[in-house]
């Protein structure tokens, strides 16, 4: 995979890209919390950004399907990053709408590096290695990125988001394969909806929210006991040898069954996780359904990427990405009700049914069963 040539310089623009996006929240937190001392601003200010962060998320990336990256994407960069310099400077009344226009403005940096990578490496063993390193990745910035938060501070750490994200948009945009671009520039307007991915977005949104739940369980099973950090590397750790060891296998079975298989194994992970009878057993109970995540989320890119046409790429990935974004967050305001209410063993199980419930909903089409590439849609 590493021989492909323009691989390397694709992912590396691509991940300084998208650190910001593992560095953009705790520096939201910090520097709302120091302009206005309250904890109700930094939720609302979070709320507003995330929310129209994830609900504009395809329409974004219908714009760059529809006029291509080197179009789309710089300019989103530059609004986006002009905006968190907005929110590092301006006061507190700004805040609110700063945040909303700036998570309108996020560019979608997973989905076009996976329009990419389909575009370098075509369909075949590399692209869904590529697409394994890539969810593998994406875990990791979310680690590092409070990490270079805690050393610059909230309002640098806003300076450093925008910084980062647009110097790693402006490069994946000139390095953005030609074929994706002239694709994504013909023909006429574009439908909203990408025909033959409800499957992987409807597995994707589960897994959000079976996870989202997870997060606030772990707090709850881990009160008192001083785990959560370990508890939280675990699941990191197993997610990363997870996905490594996913890219590294030569497949048999096509995505769409090892989609169904993941859902499976992560449901019946998080259930099992529950009955854990103490923190010991609880850590490798969440190492183990860790290994789950990144397959599951790398294989739901892939498939929506072999279903939908090819001009139409970039907004499939992010229908993914949005589902999984918006069941996550379901999940975590779902999960101190659900805590509050039940035994933490029930409440575990109430996690899973998302994705065991997905799992059955139906047999997967075949992955090759995705819309003509000869024109776009009119």
């Amino acid at each position: 995979m590493n021989r492909i040539p323009g691989l390397a310089p694709v992912f590396l623009a691509a991940l300084v890209g998208r650190l910001s996006y593992g560095t953009v929240s705790l520096a939201l937190v910090l520097t709302v919390r120091g302009t206005t001392g309250s904890y109700a601003s930094v939720g609302t200010v979070l709320a507003l950004f995330g929310l129209t962060a994830a609900a504009l998320a395809p329409a974004r990336a219908r714009l760059i399907d529809r006029h291509g990256v080197r179009r789309v994407l710089p300019a989103l960069a530059l609004l986006y990053a002009a905006l968190l310099l907005a929110l590092a400077l301006t006061g507190p009344r700004w805040l609110p709408l700063s945040a909303a226009a700036a998570g309108a403005c996020a560019p979608p940096l997973g989905p076009v590096l996976r329009a990419g990578l389909s575009e370098l490496l075509g369909p075949g063993p590399q692209l869904e290695r590529a697409f394994s390193v890539d969810a593998v990745t994406e875990e990791l910035l979310y680690v590092g990125g409070p990490l270079l938060v805690g050393l610059t501070g909230g309002r640098a750490g806003l300076l450093v988001s925008a910084g980062l994200v647009l110097s790693g948009s402006l490069g994946l945009a000139l390095l953005a394969p030609p074929t994706a671009r002239r694709q994504a520039a013909t023909g006429g307007g574009l439908p909203r909806r990408v025909p033959g991915i409800g499957r992987p977005v409807l597995v994707a949104g589960a897994a959000g929210l079976a996870l989202g739940t997870l997060g606030l369980l772990l707090v709850v099973a881990a009160a008192g006991t001083g785990a959560l950090p370990w508890l939280e590397a675990a699941l990191a750790a197993g997610s990363a040898l997870g996905g490594l060891t996913h890219g590294a296998v030569r497949w048999q079975a096509p995505p769409a069954i090892r989609l169904t298989w993941g859902a499976v194994g992560l449901g019946v992970g998080v259930a099992v996780a529950g009955c854990a009878p103490g923190t010991g057993a609880l850590l490798v109970g969440v190492a183990v359904l860790g290994v789950f995540v990144s397959p599951v989320l790398a294989t739901a890119y892939l498939l929506a990427d072999q279903r939908a046409p090819r001009w139409r790429r970039t907004a499939a990935g992010s229908w993914v990405n949005t589902a999984f974004n918006a069941g996550s967050a379901l999940g975590t305001a779902l999960a101190a009700p659900l805590a509050s209410r039940a035994p933490l063993p029930l409440c575990f199980a109430a996690a899973a049914l998302p994705l065991l419930a997905a799992a059955a909903g139906g047999r997967l089409r075949p992955a090759g069963g995705c819309a003509p590439e000869s024109a776009p849609p009119a």
